[in-house]
């Protein structure tokens, strides 16, 4: 119970040092909260009404661009990924958007398995309940949702 205790006493003394550290991490956050509620909208609107009854998924389009191109998309794509899923797993326990904002940001990840996930994941009523209300406010038709 003592090491706990000095744990505790040990990173408030941390935060208490590190004021500038600390501002600078809560800005952050607001900046990427307040990020999340602009674009995580604007990429649910932009998702296929079909894409998660199809058999397969459909090829990405840049096979045809320069291998350079195509190399740094993909990367940026992971990478803008990523984000999402860390901005978005933080966000899961409260009120707002972290199912949401990881289901992003696994559509942006490549790796195997990725389009069986998805679909397990937009099964899930909130999920696709909440995706539809915010498709119908851009006017958009629901997602199709595979059984």
């Amino acid at each position: 119970m003592s090491e706990l205790f000095d744990l505790i006493l040990r990173c408030i003394e941390f935060v208490r040092e590190q004021k500038a550290l600390m501002w600078w991490l809560v800005a952050l956050s607001i900046l990427t909260f307040v990020g999340t509620l602009v674009v995580v909208p604007i990429l649910i609107v932009r998702i296929p009404e079909d894409y998660f009854t199809r058999a397969s998924r459909h090829a990405d389009g840049w096979e045809m661009r320069h291998p350079a191109v195509r190399l740094a998309i993909i990367v940026l794509k992971n990478v803008a990924g990523i984000v999402f899923i860390l901005v978005g797993i933080p966000m899961l326990p409260g009120p707002g958007q972290g199912v949401l904002t990881v289901l992003i940001g696994v559509m942006l990840l490549d790796f195997p398995g990725k389009y069986r996930l998805e679909r397990s994941i937009i099964r899930r009523r909130p999920v696709h309940r909440g995706i539809n209300w915010i498709r119908a406010k851009a006017h958009r038709p629901p997602l199709k949702i595979p059984m």
